[in-house]
């Protein structure tokens, strides 16, 4: 389910996964740390997919890739040592004001091939709050990227080839942290993402740009809106 939505809509795999696991009494940083070691397998075989639908823009791939490593390797280390909810709940508000952008965005024609303005800063806060979030790399690096005005389905497809590599970095720093436990949802999280990804690819490569806009922005609403209501708790 998790690598459905997040295939294609571009996000929500971490988030979701996170969310369940924590649900059930897994740790934060545990629970980042399993998401984010099933996700080199997910993201290897999403990007795959959305490499050979051509989903995909290389000169934003570069620019993602690079410092989306290093916030990501910096963000899983900072997890295993502090956990602020104040910076959750400024994501929270940040994602929300896109959402509603995205929605703005749907109804009218300012779409473009991806503009490369500013990419490699969004690529570090990406790896760096996907981190420490257990998710939150496609609601950051797709979110801003759409209500940028960008082409969703390139936004989408490349994003998902750049998390890979994001991702596997990710789960060394948090290996060598912290070790690696749980291994039947490891499995679990692999087996079901695996089989999905080359579905939420396909589905993402033919959903109208339009009407992917609307989900993406419904979704983005929604799911800060809970995660800012917990926060409050």
């Amino acid at each position: 389910m998790a690598q459905i939505i997040d295939g294609c809509l571009g996000m929500a795999y971490g988030v979701f996964s996170t969310s369940t696991l924590i649900a059930m009494g897994v740790p934060l940083p545990a629970a980042s740390a399993s998401v984010h070691f099933s996700e080199i397998f997910t993201t290897f075989a999403s990007g795959l997919a959305h490499l050979k639908l051509k989903n995909t823009h290389i000169p934003l791939l570069k620019k993602l890739v690079f410092t989306g490593v290093i916030g990501g390797a910096l963000g899983a280390y900072f997890l295993c040592t502090f956990n602020s909810n104040i910076l959750k709940a400024v994501i929270a508000v940040y994602l929300l004001i896109l959402g509603c952008r995205i929605l703005i965005l749907a109804h009218t024609s300012n779409m473009h091939i991806l503009k490369i303005k500013k990419i490699p800063f969004l690529g570090f806060c990406g790896g760096f709050l996907d981190a420490i979030g257990g998710g939150g790399w496609g609601p950051i690096v797709n979110t801003t990227l759409i209500a940028g005005g960008n082409s969703p389905k390139h936004t989408i497809g490349t994003a998902n080839v750049a998390e890979f590599f994001v991702t596997a970095v990710q789960s060394m720093v948090f290996f060598s942290v912290i070790g690696l436990c749980h291994w039947h949802m490891i499995l679990g999280l692999i087996i079901g993402g695996v089989c999905a990804s080359p579905l939420s690819a396909y589905m993402c490569h033919k959903i109208n740009t339009k009407v992917l806009m609307i989900c993406v922005g419904i979704v983005v609403i929604l799911m800060n809106l809970f995660n800012f209501v917990n926060l409050l708790k």
